[in-house]
């Protein structure tokens, strides 16, 4: 079938544009995009859970039920394996002998219909978060169902997700989601796309998040999208996160400029949780107090069963409310981060942003240059699945459990940008270390930061 300019194998029943942006503009409820811009002029961020079970109904019931014990703003339908990379064959076979093996919904198995009846049965506004780097079937059945928050993008659901897609394939298929959008928009239907700056989640340098949602950004909005979200991996270190989330401001204003409003959002820590409780709660607290000091337009939530496995509802509806007891002002203004080194962090974090995409950018095709780059390694993600990133990158801890740059690989940084690295590393521990059962423990060692 054809949508908006996409070319989907899946769906042949699905409404045309006409009858999908009579929908979603009939809806009696806000749009996700209407949330962040109420959330960026009054700095309340919106709260999100991540939720996603096989069957329908019990997928239904879990909405319902978080909405009723805990007012989440933006619900969430996370996507199954199968359906990510495309195997909807195999998603519908497990779906029609036991759900509950999936390990979230399969909205194109399911079909637009019973999303139109999940978007029915809840107050708030559904985004959908899945990890395909060809999304094109899932975002028409999307959009049928009257959803208009779509993560995702040609890099950051790629590289961190499957060993062996080019990237010129989920560039492309992106490319045409995005288009889409922009037709969309034109109807007067504006799709909120949020960006997965968060990557591999693990020792996560802030600039290599953030040049690669930067680079998503601009090749959406030059697609005609209006409405984006980069979402930053909280890291640990209060002054360095603040100065990413305010980062998102400066160089959306520098790249996007006024082609598309642009919100920052934080996800909470999704590295190695504590197995401690109060301490997981205490560090989901941390989170929520973070996005409220980087001024992030939204935060997805966390629970303090992150290092038991897959939480339960009863965990969802606490980080939520642990959460929005940390953004709601109850614990005052009388504490924060230090202003001066946030200043100064966010110009740092700011230029090596611009060392790692102005190359890319001078080019004629964003597209090829964003594949060349990573081909020669002058863009990279640490921890990487795909075969087709270097994974030479090794990111450390410094003595403040800020993240930093140990190897930089083949990321075109300058001289000065490399020379602040190793001297803010110097004092980390296991600094210097070149055997590798060593180098491996200290690596170990900052990637558990927060599970002891």
């Amino acid at each position: 079938m054809t949508f908006a300019g996409i070319d989907a194998e899946a769906g042949d029943d699905v409404p045309g544009l006409g009858a999908c942006v009579g929908y979603i503009r009939d809806l009696a409820k806000p749009s996700a995009v209407d949330l962040l811009r109420d959330a960026a002029r009054t700095g309340r961020p919106v709260l999100q859970p991540r939720c996603g079970v096989g069957g329908h109904e019990a997928m239904k019931r879990l909405l319902i039920e978080l909405e009723e014990q805990a007012a989440p703003d933006l619900l969430t339908l996370t996507i199954d394996s199968h359906t990510r990379l495309r195997r909807f064959g195999e998603a519908q076979r497990i779906l029609a002998s036991d759900p509950a093996r999936l390990n979230g919904y399969p909205l194109v198995s399911h079909g637009w219909r019973r999303g139109r009846e999940l978007n029915a049965a809840v107050r708030a506004p559904l985004q959908v978060r899945h990890g395909s780097p060809d999304a094109r079937e899932l975002f028409v059945t999307a959009i049928a169902s009257g959803i208009t928050s779509f993560e995702g993008g040609g890099i950051s659901y790629n590289l961190p997700y499957v060993k062996d897609v080019p990237l010129g394939e989920s560039l492309r298929a992106w490319r045409e989601i995005d288009r889409a959008c922009g037709v969309l928009a034109g109807h007067g239907v504006v799709v909120e796309r949020e960006l997965f700056g968060t990557l591999t989640a693990v020792l996560m340098p802030p600039s290599i998040s953030l040049a690669v949602s930067i680079l998503e950004a601009v090749a959406a909005a030059g697609e005609g999208v209006t409405a984006l979200t980069i979402a930053y991996p909280q890291g640990g270190n209060a002054v360095q996160d603040v100065a990413a989330l305010r980062a998102v401001k400066v160089l959306a204003g520098r790249y996007v400029g006024d082609r598309a409003a642009v919100f920052p959002a934080l996800h909470q820590f999704m590295g190695a949780f504590p197995r401690d409780l109060a301490k997981a709660d205490a560090l989901i607290l941390f989170g929520g107090m973070v996005a409220t000091w980087g001024r992030a337009a939204k935060v997805v939530v966390k629970t303090h069963r992150e290092a038991f496995g897959i939480p339960d509802l009863a965990a969802n509806v606490r980080g939520l409310r642990t959460t929005r007891v940390a953004v709601s002002g109850y614990l005052g203004a009388g504490f924060g981060v230090d202003e001066d080194a946030v200043a100064e962090e966010t110009r740092w974090i700011c230029q090596e942003v611009v060392e790692l995409v102005e190359p890319v950018l001078q080019g004629d095709d964003l597209l090829s240059g964003i594949e060349k780059a990573f081909v020669a390694g002058r863009l990279d993600v640490p921890f990487s699945a795909s075969v087709h990133a270097h994974n030479a990158v090794l990111p450390r801890r410094d003595a403040t459990g800020a993240i930093r740059y140990a190897d930089p690989g083949g990321l075109p940084f300058s001289a000065t940008t490399r020379r602040r690295n190793d001297d803010l590393l110097a004092a980390s521990p296991g600094h210097g270390v070149m055997n590798p059962a060593g180098l491996i423990e200290a690596i170990r060692a900052d990637v558990e930061h927060f599970a002891t």
